[in-house]
């Protein structure tokens, strides 16, 4: 089984992109943006699905250097795993950017704080997150394993499709993770594409995620697209 993402159908409300997804898999990520944002939990109990919520990222910034706005953005988070705590979903969690290539180190002290905010949080409700790497956005923070130290001992989401653009998922691939988000390009976008339609030695990381035991996240641009790499990564 590979639970697949909302964001597939992010253009749907959520109620009709869970009814879809629910016919062919029993595990949904919720990208918690958009339409799909999540004020409560209502709609998730309306399934008997296994749940894990991608946690806004969109309008938030837990680096930031503006402390009004990295306090929020840890608020924004403690809503989410609110949320996550009530249907036992875990989160994967955007580590934040910088504006200015010389506000780096200050941008990852203050991604410092927000972690340990959120550690605390996590530990209250009793929810599990991870922090995902990047793509290649060029102030986004945790783009290259030599990053990982910022995160601490939390989690790691592999992003494969991140990994894959910024030339080092064979890197990424050497180093446990707890989540994994599935989706192919050829280096020069990140254009969630269909397994098969990018880049990607598939078979490799397949191999990395079955040794791990988790169960992967399908996380495609389109619905069509996701169905066409469920058929691929099944013929492996």
């Amino acid at each position: 089984m590979f639970g697949i993402s909302t964001f597939c159908l992010h253009a749907k409300p959520l109620p009709d992109a869970l009814e879809h997804l629910s016919q062919i898999t029993g595990y949904v990520e919720v990208m918690d943006e958009g339409l799909h944002f999540l004020s409560d939990a209502a709609v998730l109990e309306n399934y008997t699905l296994r749940y894990s919520i991608h946690a806004p990222s969109r309008g938030t910034n837990l680096a930031s250097l503006l402390e009004p706005i990295r306090r929020a953005s840890v608020d924004v988070m403690r809503d989410c795993f609110t949320v996550a705590a009530e249907v036992n979903a875990d989160v994967v969690v955007h580590p934040g950017y910088f504006a200015w290539a010389e506000e780096r180190k200050k941008a990852e002290d203050q991604f410092v704080k927000s972690r340990d905010a959120l550690v605390k949080i996590a530990g209250e409700l009793s929810v599990t997150f991870s922090f995902e790497n990047m793509g290649n956005w060029e102030y986004f923070l945790l783009k290259h394993p030599d990053e990982l130290p910022l995160i601490g001992d939390c989690g790691l989401t592999l992003d494969v499709g991140h990994a894959h653009q910024n030339h080092c998922l064979r890197e990424f691939l050497t180093i446990p993770a707890c989540h994994y988000h599935l989706h192919d390009n050829d280096t020069t976008n990140d254009s969630h594409d269909p397994v098969g339609k990018g880049t990607i030695d598939f078979p490799e990381v397949m191999a990395g995620i079955r040794k791990s035991g988790v169960v992967p996240v399908l996380e495609v641009a389109t619905f069509d697209g996701t169905l066409t790499s469920i058929r691929a990564l099944n013929a492996l």
